[in-house]
């Protein structure tokens, strides 16, 4: 039996769908060590087809059967940026923000918690937690960060302890909370520290 499919990504692109996908993606990255592979979302897409065919068919781009999946919406536009995305975009590429290390490495542990890669999610939280107590007491936002950063400063033992359960290879559901909870609370931090920033 021939089960081989493909997909081009569109925005209907199932979310299961976009999972399997976003496996391949990470194994791929893994496997030839490339730093700038990454996974992708729905509105990544331009055209979703579902189908199936022989491997060498396929892998040409043909198809023994495929269809393209519809999306009724398609005609909307595909990036709606919040305005005050927009004006943190426009202030971090004219220099008015810094970007912070800590920002980047909540994004990467928040894309692990997403694709289910809990153990590595693990670390990143404890890294960019770490990251974030260091850089956040010296920013500009600080003076409206401060009961944000103690609330930080008291989730690091549960932080640490749920990275070295990762580490062991004994991740528990208490841990995964931990995790999760605690990256839940860098990003809202995160947040509050764009909206304190001036303009």
């Amino acid at each position: 039996t021939t089960e081989i499919y493909t997909l081009s990504l569109h925005d209907a692109l199932p979310i299961l769908g976009l999972s399997v996908l976003n496996r391949a993606l990470h194994a791929h990255r893994l496997a030839s060590a490339d730093p700038h592979a990454h996974g992708v979302r729905r509105h990544d897409a331009l055209v979703a087809r579902l189908g199936y065919g022989a491997g060498e068919e396929v892998a040409d781009g043909l198809w023994t059967d495929a269809r393209e999946l519809i999306d009724a919406g398609s005609g909307r536009r595909r990036s709606r940026r919040l305005p005050a995305a927009q004006a943190r975009l426009a202030a971090l590429l004219t220099g008015r923000h810094a970007p912070l290390a800590c920002e980047e490495l909540a994004l990467r542990a928040r894309f692990d918690l997403d694709e289910g890669r809990a153990r590595e999610a693990a670390l990143q939280v404890l890294v960019a937690l770490d990251a974030a107590l260091a850089e956040l007491p010296d920013d500009p936002a600080a003076p409206a960060l401060g009961e944000r950063l103690e609330e930080l400063r008291r989730l690091h033992d549960g932080v640490a302890a749920a990275a070295a359960a990762a580490l062991a290879g004994t991740l528990g559901a208490a841990e995964r909370d931990a995790t999760a909870f605690a990256l839940g609370r860098i990003e809202a931090a995160l947040r509050a520290r764009a909206a304190a920033l001036p303009g």
